[in-house]
C-alpha cells in the first residue's frame, strides 16, 4: 500500500470516530430524543447514526489488529473481544431496559449471532472461498475445538430453560444464572489458555503458518524499535479508546429507534436482535470473507466460530448480572421452530467441519439455513 493510500485509510478511518462524536455531542447537547421526531426525521437520524456506528467498528477493528500485532498474545485477542463485548452489551441494554422491556434480548441475540456467524458467514465464506479456489482447507482439530464448546453452552442457555422446573417458563432461576455466566467465563478463559499456549498450533493457517485470531491482510514492515513500538501500542490504545466509547453512548439513540420502530409496527422482537448482531458482527464478517478469498480458511473458520463463542462466553455473564440486579427475569429458553434451525445448524456445522476439503456445495448448505432463519422471523 502506498503513503497516499495509508493516508486516505486513515483519514477515512478517523473520520467516521470524529462523525460519530459529532453525532452524539449534537444529540447530548440538543437532549434530543429520536423517538419524538416525525418517522420520516426519526429513521434519516437513525440512519446516519447506524452508518457512523457501523465505520466506527470497523476502526475499533483496526486497531484491535494492529494491537494483535504488537501485543504477545492472548492480549491482542482479548482487546478485541472485550472491545466487542462492550459494544454488544450496551445496545442489548438499551434495548432490554427502555420502553417495554423486553426480556427476550439476551436469548434473540445469542440466536441471531449463531445464525449470522455459524450460518450466513460460514456459508459467505465457502461461497466465496470455493468460488475462486474450487476447495479448500483449514485445521480440522481446531475449528472443531470451537464447535465443541459452542454447542453444550448454546444448549444449556438456550434449551435448557425449557425442562427446568425450579422456574415457570423458560427462565432460569437466579442460582442457576450465577451458575451459567460463571461457566460460560470459565470455559472461555480455559479455551483461550489453550489456544494461545500449549495448543497454539491447533489453530495455525497450514498455508502461511500464522496464528490469526482475526484475518490481518500481510504487511511489509521492518521491526520496530522498543520506543518505536511503545508509542504504537500508545497510540493504537488510544485509538481503540476512541473508537469504542462514542458507539457505547450511541448505543442509547439506536436503542431507542429499535424500541420505537418495534413497538409502533408491532414487529417481532428478533428484528431488534439482528439488528444489533448485523451491527457489530459486519467487520469481523467481512474480514471473514476476505480471509476466505485470500485462500486463508482457518482464518475465517477462527473468525466465525471465534465470534459464536465470545458472544457467549462474554456478552452473556454481563447481561445476566445486570438483569440480576434490575431484578428483571430473562426468557432464554427458544421456542417453536427455533430449536429445530439450532439443531440444524450444530449439526450441519459439524459435518461441515468434519469434511476434509471444503466447497461451494457446503456453503450453500449453510446459507440455506441463514436464509430460512430471516425468513422464519417474519412468518414464524
Amino acid at each position: 500500500m502506498t503513503f497516499s493510500n495509508k493516508l486516505f485509510a486513515a483519514f477515512s478511518r478517523n473520520a467516521f470516530v470524529l462523525l460519530c462524536w459529532g453525532i452524539w455531542l449534537g444529540l447530548h447537547g440538543s437532549n434530543l430524543i429520536l423517538s419524538n421526531l416525525g418517522l420520516v426525521p426519526m429513521f434519516a437520524v437513525a440512519t446516519a447514526v447506524f452508518c457512523a456506528m457501523i465505520g466506527c467498528i470497523f476502526t475499533v477493528n483496526h486497531y484491535a489488529d494492529q494491537l494483535s500485532e504488537l501485543l504477545d498474545e492472548p492480549f491482542g485477542t482479548l482487546l478485541l473481544t472485550l472491545s466487542v463485548a462492550a459494544i454488544e452489551v450496551s445496545l442489548m441494554l438499551v434495548v432490554m431496559f427502555h420502553g417495554n422491556k423486553n426480556p427476550t434480548m439476551l436469548r434473540d441475540t445469542v440466536y441471531a449471532t449463531l445464525m449470522i456467524m455459524l450460518n450466513g458467514m460460514v456459508g459467505l465464506s465457502l461461497v466465496t472461498g470455493g468460488w475462486r479456489h474450487f476447495e479448500q482447507t483449514f485445521n480440522l482439530r481446531g475449528s472443531l475445538s470451537f464447535l465443541h464448546l459452542i454447542a453444550p453452552l448454546v444448549l444449556i442457555l438456550l434449551v435448557m430453560p425449557n425442562s427446568t422446573i425450579t422456574t415457570d417458563g423458560p427462565t432460569l432461576s437466579p442460582a442457576q444464572e450465577i451458575f451459567m455466566g460463571g461457566l460460560c467465563i470459565l470455559v472461555y478463559l480455559l479455551f483461550l489458555l489453550m489456544q494461545t499456549t500449549r495448543h497454539k498450533e491447533l489453530f495455525i493457517d497450514k498455508l502461511n503458518e500464522e496464528h490469526l485470531h482475526i484475518y490481518v491482510p500481510p504487511q511489509n514492515h521492518l521491526p520496530l524499535s522498543p520506543a518505536n513500538r511503545h508509542m504504537a501500542i500508545t497510540g493504537a490504545v488510544l485509538g481503540l479508546i476512541c473508537s469504542v466509547v462514542p458507539v457505547v453512548l450511541l448505543a442509547e439513540y439506536l436503542g431507542d429507534v429499535i424500541n420505537y420502530t418495534v413497538e409502533a409496527l408491532n414487529a417481532p422482537t428478533d428484528l431488534a436482535a439482528l439488528i444489533i448482531a448485523t451491527l457489530v458482527l459486519a467487520p469481523e464478517g467481512l474480514s471473514a470473507c476476505r480471509a476466505a478469498m485470500a485462500n486463508q480458511m482457518q482464518q475465517a473458520m477462527n473468525i466465525c466460530l471465534g465470534s459464536a463463542l465470545s458472544t457467549i462466553a462474554l456478552t452473556v455473564p454481563c447481561v445476566l448480572l445486570v438483569a440480576g440486579l434490575q431484578n428483571v427475569t430473562l426468557t432464554l429458553g427458544i421456542v417453536a421452530g427455533g430449536s429445530t434451525l439450532l439443531y440444524a445448524t450444530l449439526l450441519t456445522t459439524l459435518i461441515t467441519l468434519s469434511s476434509a476439503r471444503m466447497t461451494m456445495l457446503q456453503g450453500n448448505v449453510h446459507l440455506m439455513l441463514f436464509l430460512s432463519y430471516l425468513f422464519f422471523i417474519f412468518y414464524p
